[in-house]
């Protein structure tokens, strides 16, 4: 049975929208994010701001300075197309180990999150299907039963995900990635490992390229 959409704590939402910012050019890099001013224009309290700000420190997307207002961080283009790069390499990796060692109980965690994709798609919600593709992609994770293989995919994840959210607004490309789930999930049950290996490379690397076209249009 799939879920409901994914409630979200205070400083999750504030994370989620100064990332967009910052993803989007609208928070430029070395400018400085004062805890009291975003408190008073998101009106909550310094708490769930202080927290989402050490959120995204914690995933290198600005600098908390020791007595003063944290920062955005510097990261080029070619630094982002790094990251998918090795993102695509991990996850391709998730998806051979998955292929041999997955139980019922990650296949069916699996299924869950594909189907819960799925509807966030026919809804047209880019913000819950980002919430579900990653129980898709933490799904694959657990599946590849290798713990430090899963601690640095998560990592990673933390490292790309303003952009592999952003790129979700691009047209059609809910419905693609959709698509894509499918391929990978029919390779991994049918244990063809190194086909979910190549299906996840493609996957992860074209939402490099996706993000490079929205970035085109802003």
């Amino acid at each position: 049975m799939v879920k409901g959409p994914i409630p979200l704590r205070r400083s999750e939402r504030l994370r989620e929208i100064i990332e967009e910012r910052i993803a989007t050019g609208i928070y430029l890099p070395g400018m400085p994010l004062d805890e009291t001013e975003l408190a008073t224009e998101f009106k909550v309290s310094r708490t769930p701001v202080r927290e989402a700000l050490m959120q995204l420190a914690f995933s290198g997307l600005i600098v908390m300075q020791p007595r003063r207002s944290a920062v955005v961080a510097e990261v080029s283009p070619q630094r982002i197309c790094e990251m998918f790069e090795v993102m695509a390499e991990l996850e391709a990796m998730c998806g051979r180990l998955a292929a041999r060692r997955m139980t019922d109980a990650d296949q069916h965690a699996l299924l869950e999150a594909h189907q819960a994709c799925k509807e966030a798609g026919e809804k047209n919600d880019p913000d819950e299907y980002y919430r579900r593709n990653e129980e898709f992609h933490s799904a694959l994770y657990a599946a590849s039963h290798n713990g430090f293989l899963i601690d640095e995919c998560k990592n990673l994840k933390r490292r790309v995900s303003a952009y592999r959210r952003l790129q979700l607004r691009v047209r059609d490309r809910m419905r693609t990635s959709h698509e894509e789930h499918t391929e990978v999930y029919m390779a991994i049950v049918t244990g063809d490992g190194e086909l979910a290996a190549n299906l996840l490379k493609d996957h992860i690397i074209v939402q490099g390229e996706r993000f490079a076209d929205l970035i085109s249009t802003l």
